[in-house]
């Protein structure tokens, strides 16, 4: 079943919100005609993206002219039940235990195109429906950026595979713990909607993977057990390749492989689809067994590979960590590393009696080689600081995440 009740019913919420200006009247119109009313779907999508009436109300009155461009394109979408039929009893025959679910198209907070929950495909019409002549000149730089991109790719034209995509979502089991059972559980999505629909995303990943694939294999090998995966998942175009969502292509390109040499291709489709993602061995022995890496690969001597290769910090200039002697008129502190940094990264987190024993003031920048960083101090006597240098920002130009230091000391 399609539903589009949400949609419907958030234009009409929209309409009676700018017939006042008082902000809580209009939460209240919010809540009372869009998200009291929502779907299954809608309630479903607050609870997987955090939408919060506030949230919508925080769009519609900072971007209105983003409003006014998408509003007669999330309208069209309805047209999209008859396109859809053909390719749902095509996902039958291609997988023929096939779930069937509700697909319900909603007005979202910007957030998300589109996404699963349990049964449930949820699609985000004001962004899945964009296009380049959509005004997105109210929204934030880095926003800007990316809907540039998204909505150069017509995504409306690909509705049908996004759905299908989700669709193999709602089927799929468990969710990835490492870079690896992420990028095959999106992979596997990919290329089930490519088999069911004959196309593939027109995005940047697939045609940069296509060209870069050998390069790209060795980097993902040696990055493929790590548990966190911004480098190729769920990112911007910030990253090394310059190029967003890679682990989907690589991903896709590790079923794709499996599937080519199997001979029995339906029995491939099955095993995809039911991989027990939450379940690490069970990933691995799958890539193993795909052939896809010829050489092998050693779990254990990749992980050590690449913790080696992690920038460290050397020294922190005129202070040791762990001094309970140092001199509380020092107003400076520089870090230095083993490696040249990226400049435009940094994290230093909260220690042990957080603000309060927290002793940086201000960044004062980088050195010219990034090889170390200065900040500003404020101190005072007899008293302990405590800090952490970490990772989640820090990375060497080469790329690699900083290997966390605690950092503790105290003034005389």
């Amino acid at each position: 079943t399609i539903v589009y009740t949400d949609i419907d019913n958030f234009w009409v919420a929209f309409d009676s919100v700018k017939t006042t200006t008082d902000s809580l009247k209009q939460l209240n119109i919010l809540q009372r005609l869009y998200v009291d009313k929502g779907t299954p779907g809608l309630k479903a999508f607050m609870q997987a993206k955090g939408y919060t009436t506030e949230a919508w109300l925080d769009c519609i009155r900072s971007y209105p002219k983003y409003w006014a461009s998408i509003r007669p394109k999330t309208l069209k979408i309805k047209a999209v039940n008859k396109e859809l039929d053909p390719y749902i009893a095509k996902f039958k025959k291609t997988y023929p235990a096939f779930k069937p679910g509700n697909i319900y198209f909603t007005i979202g907070a910007m957030r998300s195109g589109g996404t699963t929950q349990d049964d449930k495909v949820l699609i985000g019409a004001e962004l899945a429906t964009g296009d380049p002549e959509v005004d997105i000149s109210e929204l934030p730089a880095n926003t800007q950026n990316w809907l540039k991109t998204y909505f150069g790719t017509y995504p409306f034209k690909d509705v049908v595979l996004l759905n299908m995509h989700e669709f193999v979502h709602t089927q799929q089991k468990g969710r990835g713990n490492t870079l690896l059972t992420q990028t095959i559980l999106e992979g596997t999505a990919d290329f089930v909607a490519e088999l069911v629909t004959g196309k593939v995303p027109a995005m940047a990943y697939m045609t940069y993977g296509k060209e870069h694939e050998i390069e790209l294999k060795e980097k993902f090998k040696e990055e493929m057990f790590l548990d966190s995966y911004g480098n190729w998942l769920y990112n911007g175009a910030s990253n090394n390749f310059g190029v967003a969502d890679l682990g989907y292509y690589m991903g896709y390109a590790i079923c794709k492989h499996y599937y080519q040499q199997a001979k029995n291709k339906s029995a491939v489709v099955k095993e995809l689809i039911e991989l027990d993602y939450s379940n690490d061995e069970t990933i691995e022995k799958f890539l193993a067994k795909t052939g896809y890496f010829k050489e092998g690969f050693n779990k254990t001597k990749l992980l050590k590979s690449y913790e080696s290769k992690k920038p460290t910090v050397t020294n922190l200039g005129g202070i040791a960590n762990g001094d309970k002697n140092v001199d509380a008129s020092i107003t400076e502190m520089t870090i230095y590393f083993s490696k040249p940094m990226v400049k435009n990264r940094m994290s230093i987190n909260l220690g042990e009696g957080g603000e309060a024993n927290f002793p940086i003031k201000k960044s004062l920048g980088f050195a010219e080689d990034g090889k170390s960083i200065k900040f500003q101090l404020e101190l005072k006597p007899n008293h302990t600081y405590n800090l952490v240098i970490t990772g989640r920002g820090f990375r060497s130009v080469d790329g690699y995440p900083l290997v966390d230091l605690p950092v503790s000391f105290k003034t005389k």
